[in-house]
């Protein structure tokens, strides 16, 4: 039989399993998680720190992590997309095998980096059958920032797939945040949550062996050296997910990926949104209206 959530039956809530999460350790594990991010490396830059603390963690990376503009696979001496997206899945297993975690834990998706958002319905239903199967007690993964449009669908994925199993009355897991990167007063603001009101992040520093970890793994990702310098090592940050009207943007002014010929707009990202709701009989969410809660096990 299918493993449910175990929070379910104990009535953990959200805010106690960001508590479980960020009070692990090897002596008290945190609960079982399904790390679910847009690219190798966004786990290692967000939750290297609690990784080893996570019993039979899951990671899942939605993209492979080389975009059809070959500017960044020829950057890291490569000649085709295909060679690329092979040496960063090469870079995160060699990362996650540091922190314990297998590579039969590690899965991909098998969307192509920055292309995750045009294909919202179908990336929706590929996570709620994750959630299925899988039945972790938590899903970590993206804020929606406007940082990434790859981050941004994830976010959406992981919100609607909860909302499908909460309307089929099917146990489903809370969701988590670790931080990003979006647009800041000063530019980009990494290691940091854009303000939701009500929903106040826990910062953890990392103690000396978990920052001599995070540092080790992250070497590993030798391609991503010219993006990852901008992280923060020392500090990582969760949230419980807030309720998100994906039909705004996250925020007023420029979004971080306009910045970049990445293809998407604030605009287009609206009506992408729009059309996977209609498709998945979705009702568009107002801004801080929570999902209802899915049944327990």
């Amino acid at each position: 039989m299918r493993r449910q959530p175990e929070q379910r039956a104990r009535g953990e809530g959200p805010a106690a399993l960001l508590e479980r999460l960020c009070a692990a350790s090897d002596t008290a594990p945190g609960p079982r998680a399904l790390v679910l991010v847009a690219h190798p490396d966004d786990e290692v830059v967000g939750a290297a720190g609690r990784l080893r603390f996570l019993p039979d963690v899951h990671i899942v990376h939605v993209t492979d992590g080389a975009p059809y503009d070959l500017r960044d696979a020829r950057a890291a001496g490569h000649r085709t997309r295909e060679t690329y997206a092979a040496a960063r899945r090469q870079e995160a297993l060699a990362a996650l095998s540091l922190a314990g975690i297998p590579a039969d834990r590690v899965r991909c998706l098998g969307r192509v980096d920055q292309q995750a958002a045009y294909d919202l319905t179908g990336l929706t239903l590929d996570v709620a059958a994750l959630f299925r199967a899988l039945a972790p007690e938590l899903v970590l993964t993206h804020p929606y920032e406007g940082g990434h449009p790859d981050h941004d669908a994830v976010a959406f994925a992981a919100r609607a797939a909860q909302r499908i199993l909460a309307r089929n009355g099917t146990p489903c897991p809370a969701l988590l945040e670790l931080s990003s990167y979006h647009a800041g007063p000063h530019g980009i603001a990494t290691s940091s949550f854009l303000p939701y009101a009500g929903y106040r992040p826990r910062v953890l520093s990392l103690a000396p062996a978990a920052l001599s970890l995070k540092r080790r793994m992250l070497a590993c990702h030798a391609s991503q050296w010219r993006t990852l310098r901008w992280f923060s090592v020392s500090v990582e940050c969760f949230r419980v997910a807030p309720p998100y009207d994906f039909t705004a943007p996250p925020h007023e002014g420029r979004l971080w990926y306009e910045r970049y010929p990445l293809g998407m707009t604030a605009a287009r990202w609206v009506r992408l949104v729009r059309t996977a709701l209609q498709v998945l009989q979705l009702e568009p969410a107002r801004d801080g209206e929570e999902t209802p809660p899915c049944p327990r096990s």
